[in-house]
């Protein structure tokens, strides 16, 4: 069987899901509601990580509807995307790095995403045709690089992955090539049964280095499957490095957070960022932990690591740009620096303010 049809038995509705998963009627209801607003997605093989008799399961809560009433705090669009759009599904929000949504489709769809608004929908945001993006690089001699992510950047066909690097690779400028992409974790499938990816991979990554940066968030998703689809990347000489979003009962407690990192680093994945949670309607309330609370989980989870293991920065993806989150001061404020800036003048400042028990800082920040 290939990826493709293995991808048409994913778990979509209400009434699929309780051949897995018990609910009340009450939460029934709710998760059907949900699935009206964001849709669900669940491939059978991350199903099978979930523990269906545990409610708490941290599997579960990444991928199946709380069975709660959706609360509308929050935004859909948390970083200031639209404001960075200079095409179709063409983002330019820092000098170096050109970001385009090549897909608005997802092997899985997390709960917790921060691009709910597109993913599992049409979408007028993505990006159509790679020579568009190209031409827009060639017009911009300081971009170096380009992310292709999405939804999911692997969930295109290889042939269209194929026809990105053969245009991308070809661009002098470019320095190496990124994707984004989750399907080793919730769906290792797409890498270990289509060895055409692979084999693409392998040729334009001898003209472009290629990185792939990927997500896992639980140590339960570092299963022999997705060992197996990790080891198949590596060997075409493509980079992993790893994203980890800093979740309520998912990942925050140290011990957990810390077996992540050292899980991802004993496989060869470079530990990349650990990312505050976005306050993304529907999931601010129900996943983000306080900027103080996260510094000390952080904190006490790279005590449990090695040099390796520690090498995720801490990090909120704010509207302008990515902060660093580092500590606490003497004084009780917390420090923050500016790693990226739309504004690079930002780059580098360091700076210190007290939040309180927010777990995001404020669009206008006093600086």
């Amino acid at each position: 069987m290939n990826w493709q049809t293995l991808l048409t038995q994913n778990v979509t509705t209400a009434e699929e899901l309780t051949e897995y998963i018990h609910f009340s009627d009450e939460e029934y209801l709710n998760i059907k509601n949900e699935i009206g607003m964001f849709p669900m997605s669940v491939t059978k093989y991350y199903l099978s990580l979930i523990n269906p008799d545990d409610p708490d399961d941290p599997i579960r809560k990444m991928a199946v509807p709380s069975g709660l009433p959706v609360i509308f705090d929050g935004s859909l669009d948390t970083s200031g995307e639209k404001s960075n759009t200079v095409g179709k599904g063409i983002q330019h929000k820092y000098r170096q790095t050109v970001l385009v949504l090549t897909t608005s489709a997802c092997a899985m769809y997390c709960r917790h995403c921060f691009r709910r608004r597109l993913v599992g929908v049409d979408s007028d945001e993505i990006a159509a045709d790679c020579h568009e993006a190209a031409d827009y690089i060639k017009r911009h001699s300081e971009v170096n690089n380009i992310l292709l992510s999405g939804g999911d950047a692997f969930m295109l066909p290889s042939e269209r992955i194929a026809e990105w690097l053969k245009v991308m690779t070809e661009l002098p400028q470019l320095d190496f090539i990124r994707f984004g992409t989750r399907t080793p974790v919730t769906f290792p499938q797409r890498i270990l049964l289509d060895p055409e990816l692979t084999e693409i991979l392998a040729q334009y990554g001898k003209k472009k280095q290629i990185y792939v940066v990927t997500h896992f968030n639980h140590p339960r998703e570092f299963s022999d499957e997705s060992a197996e689809a990790v080891r198949a990347l590596q060997k075409t000489g493509v980079v992993l490095k790893n994203q980890t979003v800093l979740m309520k009962g998912i990942n925050d407690k140290p011990e957990v957070l810390a077996e992540v990192l050292k899980r991802a680093s004993s496989l060869g994945i470079v530990p990349h960022y650990i990312f505050q949670c976005r306050p993304v309607t529907g999931v601010k309330s129900r996943f983000q932990v306080s900027l103080k609370n996260g510094i000390e989980i952080v904190s006490a989870a790279n005590k449990l690591q090695n040099g390796l293991g520690k090498a995720a920065d801490y990090t909120m993806s704010h509207s302008s740009g990515k902060i660093r989150i580092l500590g606490c001061a003497e004084d009780g404020k917390l420090v923050f620096q500016y790693k990226q800036a739309k504004n690079p003048d930002l780059i580098g400042k360091i700076f210190s303010l007290d939040p309180g028990d927010e777990a995001w800082l404020p669009e206008n920040l006093p600086l």
